[in-house]
C-alpha cells in the first residue's frame, strides 16, 4: 500500500476527524490529541501544522487520497538543540501494513539531511508495545524507562525513551 508524506491542508479536515476520532489512537498520545476528536480540534491542529514555522516539520500521511495519519519532528532548543522529538500516529485500518515503518525511516532521512541534530528520539508509553516494536525495527534503541511518570486515562503509564543517533 502506498502513502505520501505531504503538508497538511484545511481540506484534510473531514478525513482527519474521521480517522483521529478513535480511542485506540488517542490512548497512546498526549492529551493534546483529544478523544473524542472533534472538527474544532482538527481545525486547531491543521492551523497549527500549516503555520509557516511548522510546515517543514509536521506532515500528513496521505493514503488513498485521505489524511490517514500524521508524523512530525520537533527540534529542541537550548542545551537540547542537537536533539529532535518524533511523534506519529496512523489510522487504525492501516495498522500492520508496514506503512509506519516506511514513514518513520523516511522521516529519519529527512531530519538528518535537513537539521543540525545528532539524535532523534520518541517517547512511547510502556503499554504501547506496537510503537516500541516499530521504533526498534527502525533502528531506535531503548535509552530509558521512567516508571509510572505519565498519567493518562486515570492510569499511570511508564514513559520509555527511544533514541536514534546519526
Amino acid at each position: 500500500m502506498s502513502y505520501t508524506l505531504r503538508p497538511w491542508s484545511m481540506s484534510d479536515l473531514d478525513s482527519l476527524v474521521k480517522y483521529a476520532n478513535n480511542f485506540n489512537i488517542a490512548k497512546n498520545l498526549t492529551d493534546k490529541f483529544p478523544f473524542p476528536y472533534t472538527a474544532e480540534a482538527g481545525q486547531n491542529f491543521i492551523s497549527y501544522a500549516t503555520n509557516a514555522e511548522n510546515t517543514a516539520t509536521i506532515f500528513c500521511i496521505e493514503i488513498d487520497g485521505e489524511a490517514a495519519g500524521g508524523i512530525g519532528v520537533h527540534p529542541m532548543e537550548d542545551v537540547f538543540r542537537k536533539n529532535a522529538e518524533l511523534g506519529y500516529w496512523l489510522a487504525e485500518p492501516f495498522w500492520g501494513r508496514g506503512i509506519m515503518t516506511k514513514c518513520l525511516n523516511e522521516m529519519k532521512d529527512y531530519v538528518f539531511a535537513n537539521y543540525d541534530i545528532t539524535r532523534l528520539f520518541a517517547r512511547p508509553y510502556g503499554s504501547n508495545v506496537a510503537s516500541q516494536k516499530l521504533l526498534e525495527k527502525c533502528g531506535f534503541v531503548l535509552e530509558a524507562r521512567f516508571e509510572k511518570t505519565l498519567f493518562k486515562n486515570e492510569v499511570f503509564e511508564d514513559e520509555l525513551v527511544y533514541g536514534f543517533r546519526r
